[in-house]
């Protein structure tokens, strides 16, 4: 097939010359002018493919000029009578979201042709192959902020409504972050009322080049550089636009791909064997293959050559995201409302990613030392005060560290909010009292739903305040069904609903002074399909398109729909409501303590984590369940929310003594960590007088360990709260060119220093199987050096142990542990220096009051950083804003080779001892202050 040039499309230039306000329209001929610094390049790309002809034409743009290029190009299409279903199996792309059968499909104007067997997961149902289909772009221009640029369709799609006109606006708001987004210009449709960053001028530099397709509309992202990444194309597909159905896909330059929650799974999707993934929060216990309590659009991807990128859409309404193989494979949205609000992020480091990502989103916030502590719960305390006491008393006798009591529904007067049961759980404020007396603290449930009881002062003031989601006709709030019977939903949306559960919770706290709130059943959740009056036939309560979610409604097991809120109908901010609540439950505690808030919430969204923490919800107890919460933990690291945990030792079921010691093991190291178990199932606090001594013993082991770290962790939680990154990660993020390292959530890291290494799958396995990465570690208990080389290694692994390793070139603060935080905080501080083959090693250590509100911000607080070389440690204090006495206490120096013949602090004699058989130098009574620079060597 030859090209003309009179045949190639006319387009709008992107002139250097031409003011951000101005648009001036060229042919292509107008590009042959010859003042060009570089030579135009038209690439006249032609395929001919047995099953039919593809043809590829590419403009390209002055690369001197800018980093936008306009292309065009065939693609696919489903209406076209031109159009042609020879398309290679690669290229096929998924038609068939109303069904798999052929009478749909067709009835769409797709294509159908079965493939059976289908090893590669070939879509039956695709889209026809055609030059006419999607949007045109038909103009872009410069703007202050990047570019923008006016899409047009001629012919609807069989979708109702199709929005025939739309606006792109493309930001290039940071040199690794691109925004885009495409919207109705002419009708005000419903976008996400998240935060973001305001960027009205575009970045002086990027490491990223935008292209643009001309006909149909594409979108190209490509890593700046000589490999030229394509990090997301929009070509793969026509996009389709209307008023409850969006699709757009893209492509994946790898198929190693990270995030999409929140499901449960393997931490990898290989994009290699695709998966589909529906995203619509729900009240649903954690199992494969369905949408769990939050919504996350959010993908991190790694490419093999270590280098990594993100993608995030930023839309609230339900929508499915599928991930079909192919060379290279694709990532298809479908969607089924609001706008295309898109930001792409370059990296190029995991890490990078994260921080980029949660510039966007904001960071996550800082939690109150003494929630890092352990948090003991349970529903169903027999004999309610009676039992609880008994588990705190036991919990005490045994000096197990334990800082924080929770109530489950158990302790409400018939389940309403904020109330007690004063016949079962009588005299729960003394409880609460001794709790506070010993340095503990107490924590319940709370749940959205409020008994519509007329009497009842949280549903009389709801009514009176306007707060509650309404009946799509206004006539009086939505009811629903939860644990009280009948409820009303408070409106989280609503600006009014701050003030109102402030002062609910403010009510309860006169009464019984709880320290942070528990939110549960807030996707939110109804026992009843859409209200005890069901729901009405209408577009939004049975919309045109449902993607695969629980249930297959987005009625099930929630409110209707059409249901009305502040900022809009519930079919929009459904997976906002977890979230909405949160941000209440935060301000609440703020306003009525006066101190850092501290809320663990169920459903989550983008932005959650600068509000709350996240429990997994309701597993069971057995291994496999304990194993998925790794990936679990990693995947909410990703999302901005580290302080997270699974409910450790499993909560509904009966655990098992040698589960429940692997499975606190593992919780020691979960950024959150509580155990809890249901009603009725058999004790598992780590007191537990049914256990053995050794059991005893080896928990609480694993919980001194904990509160050893606590400084470390803490750190890392600030390194969050102000750089972003994640605390709990994968091994890839440290070791990006590792493949092998891509799909372990077996093992997980803190950070870059520690390695942990859990018992799983078989809790009586006295080893395990591990992936030490080719790098120095050491042993966590004794200091011995272990030469990673790479490769699986086995270790051992009794049932008091579970394996640390910490990695050369890492220098961890500690602090002598405590049974609470109360106490360990006023203990001496310790330093663990894991000696690189070369000698240095570096860390830190953030530290405050552990409650004040925004000592970042007020500079209330002490930053000390470590720094190890040449046979000596030094300590520095860059800020010291915050007036306290720190004691450094031991220092343990590993990967020293010789025996020292002295050792020095600030050039004084220092009490050591040296371990020749592990190379580990202890050096003790150093009563060094921490707010003041020291040294300290060995010769």
């Amino acid at each position: 097939m030859s090209v003309h040039e009179d045949d190639l499309p006319k387009y709008k230039k992107l002139d250097c010359d031409t003011s951000p306000n101005t648009d001036t329209i060229h042919s292509y001929k107008s590009r042959f002018s010859p003042p060009v610094v570089f030579t135009l390049i038209v690439t006249a790309l032609v395929f001919v493919i047995s099953l039919g002809l593809f043809s590829v034409i590419t403009v390209v743009q002055y690369t001197n000029c800018t980093n936008i290029t306009l292309q065009a190009h065939t693609q696919f299409t489903k209406s076209d009578p031109n159009a042609t279903c020879n398309v290679p199996d690669p290229s096929k792309v998924d038609c068939g979201h109303l069904g798999t059968q052929k009478s749909d499909c067709e009835a769409k104007g797709c294509c159908w042709v079965p493939v059976d067997p289908n090893p590669g997961n070939v879509a039956w149902c695709f889209y026809k192959s055609s030059p006419n289909a999607g949007y045109s772009l038909d103009g872009a221009k410069p703007t202050a902020f990047g570019y923008t640029g006016t899409l047009s369709r001629k012919d609807k799609t069989h979708w109702p409504d199709d929005v025939m006109e739309l606006q792109l606006d493309i930001y290039e708001e940071t040199s690794s972050r691109l925004h885009f987004k495409i919207y109705d210009p002419n009708n005000q449709r419903y976008e996400v009322p998240v935060e973001t960053p305001k960027v009205m001028t575009k970045a002086s530099s990027t490491d990223y080049k935008v292209t643009l397709q001309h006909k149909p509309f594409g979108v190209k992202i490509t890593r700046q550089g000589t490999a030229g990444t394509v990090l997301f194309d929009s070509s793969v597909m026509p996009m389709t636009y209307a008023n409850q159905y969006i699709q757009l896909g893209t492509s994946l330059p790898t198929k190693y791909i990270y995030g999409l929650g929140e499901h449960r799974g393997p931490l990898l999707h290989d994009a290699s064997k695709g998966g589909k993934h529906g995203f619509w929060a729900r009240d649903q216990p954690p199992g494969e293959h369905i949408n769990l309590y939050g919504s996350h659009p959010f993908y991190l991807g790694i490419e093999t050559n270590g280098q990594a990128f993100g993608v995030f859409i930023l839309n609230s309404n339900a929508m499915e995201i599928n991930i079909l193989p192919g060379s290279p494979p694709k990532l298809i949205y479908t969607i089924v409302g609001g706008i295309l609000d898109f930001y792409i992020f370059t990296g190029p480091t995991p890490n990078d990613v994260i921080a980029q990502y949660t510039a966007v989103i904001g960071r996550p916030f800082l939690p109150p030392y003494w929630g890092l502590g352990f948090h003991l719960c349970r529903w169903g305390f027999p004999g309610g005060t009676t039992g609880l006491k008994t588990v705190i008393h036991r919990m005490r006798q045994l000096n197990m560290p334990y800082d924080t009591q929770w109530n489950d529904i158990d302790y409400m007067d018939k389940h309403l909010d904020w109330t007690y049961d004063k016949t079962a759980f009588a005299g729960l404020p003394d409880v609460v009292k001794d709790l506070h007396d010993n340095g503990q603290h107490y924590i319940m449930i709370v749940d959205p739903g409020i008994k519509n009881q007329a009497g009842y002062a949280p549903y009389d003031d709801g009514l009176k305040s306007g707060i509650f989601v309404m009946k799509s006709d206004g006539s009086g709030p939505i009811i629903g069904t939860v644990w009280p019977g009948n409820t009303a939903y408070p409106d989280f949306t609503n600006p009014k609903s701050i003030a109102y559960w402030s002062q609910m919770a403010k009510s309860y706290h006169d009464e019984v002074p709880f320290d942070g709130i528990w939110c549960d059943m807030n996707e939110p959740s109804d026992f009843t399909k859409g209200s005890i009056s069901g729901c009405l036939k209408n577009k939004w309560n049975d919309p045109p398109y449902t993607p695969g979610i629980g249930g297959g409604d987005l009625k099930d097991k929630t409110l209707c729909p059409d249901a009305k809120q502040s900022a809009s109908i519930h079919y929009d901010v459904h997976n906002l409501y977890g979230h909405t609540e949160a941000i209440a439950s935060n301000k609440a505690l703020v306003s009525i303590r006066n101190k850092r808030s501290f809320v663990i919430t169920r459903s989550t969204f983008p932005s959650s984590g600068r509000w709350a923490g996240h429990w997994l919800g309701d597993n069971n107890a057995d291994p496999q369940n304990m194993k998925y919460s790794v990936a679990g933990i990693l995947n909410f690291n990703f999302f901005g929310i580290p302080l997270v945990g699974a409910d450790i030792c499993g909560f509904m079921g009966n655990t098992e003594e040698a589960l429940c010691t692997r499975w606190m093991q593992l919780g020691a190291f979960y950024p959150f960590m509580r155990n809890h178990n249901t009603k009725g199932a058999k004790d598992q606090d780590p007191a537990n007088p049914d256990w053995s001594n050794s059991t005893h013993n080896a928990i609480r082991d694993v919980l001194n360990v904990r509160y050893t770290l606590l400084p470390f962790l803490y750190t890392l939680l600030y390194q969050s709260h102000v750089h972003g990154m994640g605390v709990a990660r994968p091994l890839f993020f440290q070791y990006p060119t590792d493949v092998n390292t891509y799909s372990i959530d077996t093992q997980f890291m803190w950070s870059d220093a520690l390695l942990i290494s859990p018992v799983l799958m078989n809790p009586l396995a006295t080893s395990v199987k591990a992936y030490i990465p080719k790098d120095t570690w050491y042993d966590f208990y004794t200091g011995a050096m272990v030469q990673g080389t790479g490769a699986m290694t086995t270790l051992d692994a009794p049932m008091d142990k579970i394996n640390v390793h910490i990695r050369g070139g890492s220098i961890i603060p500690t602090q002598q542990p405590a049974v609470t935080t109360t106490l360990s905080r006023k203990n001496d501080f310790g330093l663990l220096v894991a000696l690189s083959s070369n000698g240095i090693a570096n860390g830190s250590l953030y530290w405050d009051d552990g409650d004040t509100i925004n000592t970042t911000e007020s500079g209330a607080y002490n930053l000390i950083k470590f720094g190890a070389a040449s046979k000596s440690v030094e300590i520095t204090v860059p800020k010291s804003g915050y007036k306290t006495t720190m004691t450094l206490g031991t220092a343990t120096i590993m990967g020293v080779a010789t025996k020292p013949t002295s050792v020095t602090i600030n050039s004084k004699a220092a009490t050591f001892t040296y371990d020749a058989i592990n190379k580990v130098l202890k050096v003790t009574s150093l009563a060094t202050s921490l707010m003041q620079a020291s040294k300290l060597s060995w010769t």
